[in-house]
């Protein structure tokens, strides 16, 4: 596990999710959603091959590194407007400590948009991926830096379980080695998670190496997915020729008053 910000991160989360579990047993968590556990996913994977632009579009308040972004975002003002300005998906951030999130956006995101949704968080127990589904997400992330391999791959199987589709995030080459058949997308971040320092390079370096790595391991196929750092057309227009189809994409447009209209002009622009 990495030091520093993200260390701090998780073990906050370790707490927190415990708390929950408390709170709202897993018996009890089925018996309240109900119904929306059986509901059919969106194909995040899908939609992102099928786009010409591939942007995640993403909704969060604050971030760690950055502070408050929009405080008072609301998702029924910006993720509706993401997905009629070009968004291929949506990641909402529900971490409440260093995100300024909550589960109820995600909720709340599902009753308003058709668009697949990525639950962002930092996922450490299988408990959450039920959240996920009943507050209906169609993806989770999975933090290579916040995991043992073995716990990944545990999170991965539960995931398809409940129908959800993972995106591995992973910032280095040696976290290549979390990367199994039952990883749909794999996602390059430019961010490195203890220290927060961003190099959208990042992106382009780790393209060759996973290149290497999947020639080695022909049952791995996942959707390349870029994170962090992107801030003009031109750098998704640079990544896709490098082989990435996604691109999440957060603060660009939430540090803007009207996020949904500064991703249209973004993409315009591609």
């Amino acid at each position: 596990m990495k030091t520093d910000i993200l260390q701090t991160i998780i073990a906050r989360k370790l707490e927190e999710v415990e708390q929950q579990k408390k709170a709202v047993p897993l018996t009890m968590l089925l018996g309240l959603a109900g119904e929306r556990m059986e509901r059919p996913s969106r194909s995040m994977r899908q939609a992102l091959a099928n786009s010409t632009s591939g942007i995640i579009a993403e909704f969060k308040r604050k971030s760690p590194s950055k502070g408050w972004l929009h405080p008072r975002a609301q998702v029924a003002e910006v993720v509706p407007s993401y997905e009629a300005n070009g968004a291929s998906a949506c990641s909402v951030l529900t971490d409440s400590s260093f995100f300024g999130g909550a589960l109820g956006d995600l909720r709340k995101a599902r009753q308003l948009v058709d668009m697949p949704l990525l639950r962002k968080d930092f996922m450490v127990d299988p408990y959450q991926l039920y959240q996920a589904k009943a507050m209906g997400a169609d993806a989770i992330l999975l933090i290579a830096a916040a995991l043992t391999p073995e716990d990944c791959q545990l999170l991965a199987d539960t995931a398809h379980s409940l129908q959800l589709e993972v995106l591995l995030e992973v910032h280095q080459a040696d976290e290549l080695r979390y990367v199994t058949p039952e990883i749909d997308m794999l996602g390059v971040n430019n961010r490195n998670l203890g220290t927060f320092h961003t190099d959208v390079q990042n992106s382009v370096v780790m393209a060759e190496n996973i290149t290497d790595y999947l020639k080695g391991h022909p049952g791995c196929s996942p959707l390349l997915v870029a994170e962090s750092g992107i801030s003009k057309p031109e750098t998704v227009r640079d990544l896709r020729q490098a082989g990435y189809r996604g691109f999440l994409i957060g603060e660009t447009f939430m540090k803007t008053s009207c996020p949904g209209e500064t991703l249209c002009e973004f993409v315009n622009h591609i």
